[in-house]
């Protein structure tokens, strides 16, 4: 059971303003964080019931209120009202995705765990697929989204920003692959295990290192509303990602400050060389200009990353967690 009685105690990095009942065990749990998509809730409800009723016996739909700024949480309620399959999280703020998705993950009682966003970009159409895909070995099958549907310009920043997070933190990924997936439930545990303050859904299920497969499913274009995410929060999704995940800024910085001082002792010697063929007039200017621009940019630079690491630091000490629960609606 992912949750905990109102009487014990919660799980770390989540708080709950509301008691939660029994929960009953189902075959597959659907989590979405919703967020700008209200108008388009009840489709994708009705699209993951078409694709689930044929071959699961029983299911639920968790959809997570991340403080959409178009009244999604009184959709939820009526949806929650109207299906008994479908289960409502208000969060207090707008806590992020990877949050929210967080927050859903620790409401599931399937077995079998679905993750996908809520504009039907992810098709519910391609559950069925993935779900098969667990049937072997197999704890995780991962959506590869061939064909994306996506402009030309986001296409760009979505390769473009796994590269670079590829490179800051060592590991692999594939932009074709996202949020959407399946995945057992020894590897939704795993991840609830985890205490990470700055939660990356993709790398917390890399890290797991069960075994992965990508299943090839259609990609749709957004229909409704437009992405949360621009070139500002992908920089500084990424810069989270790589200080939470990644030693290698530190290493970036021993890099500098070493290149620096190559580079200082090369000014140095150009600058006495320069005095002893007489082309210096004032004796020491370059050299004293040259070492202090060179160790002071690298100083403050060095000073800077190791102070986001310890602010990382700071804010994991503190142990707030992840996200607030300020309601919920359906059964539990």
């Amino acid at each position: 059971m992912s949750s905990s009685p109102a009487t014990g105690t919660l799980a770390r990095g989540v708080v709950d303003l509301e008691s939660v009942g029994a929960a009953v065990r189902v075959d597959v749990s659907v989590v979405s964080p919703v967020y700008g998509c209200a108008v388009c809730l009840e489709e994708l409800v009705d699209r993951i019931e078409a694709a689930l009723r044929p071959s699961c016996g029983s299911y639920e739909i968790i959809l997570v209120d991340d403080s959409s700024p178009d009244g999604a949480w009184a959709r939820i309620c009526e949806l929650a009202r109207l299906r008994p399959s479908v289960r409502g999280v208000r969060l207090s703020r707008n806590f992020g995705q990877h949050a929210a998705i967080t927050a859903g993950l620790r409401e599931v009682n399937g077995d079998r765990v679905v993750v996908m966003d809520c504009d039907l970009q992810d098709r519910p159409e391609e559950i069925p697929k993935l779900l098969s895909a667990l049937s072997g070995s197999a704890k995780i099958a991962l959506a590869q989204r061939v064909e994306r549907q996506d402009g030309a310009l986001k296409r760009l920043c979505s390769w473009g920003f796994y590269r670079f997070l590829g490179w800051l933190t060592g590991a692999v990924y594939d932009h074709t692959t996202a949020n959407f997936g399946a995945y057992s439930r020894n590897v939704i545990d795993t991840i609830n295990a985890m205490p990470e303050h700055d939660r990356f859904f993709p790398m917390l299920v890399q890290w797991t290192g069960f075994e992965t497969v990508r299943v090839p499913v259609t990609h749709e274009s957004r229909g409704h509303g437009k992405s949360g995410y621009n070139f500002r929060r992908l920089l500084r999704l990424g810069l989270n990602i790589a200080l939470s995940y990644s030693d290698k800024p530190l290493m970036l910085v021993v890099s500098l400050a070493l290149c620096s001082a190559v580079l200082a002792i090369g000014v140095a010697a150009y600058s006495i060389m320069s005095y002893v063929e007489g082309k210096t007039q004032v004796a020491g200017f370059t050299s004293i200009v040259a070492s202090v621009w060179l160790i002071g940019s690298a100083m403050l630079g060095s000073i800077g990353v190791v102070g986001l690491y310890v602010g990382r630091l700071f804010n994991s000490a503190k142990g707030r967690p992840h996200f607030v629960i300020a309601e919920k609606v359906g059964k539990q």
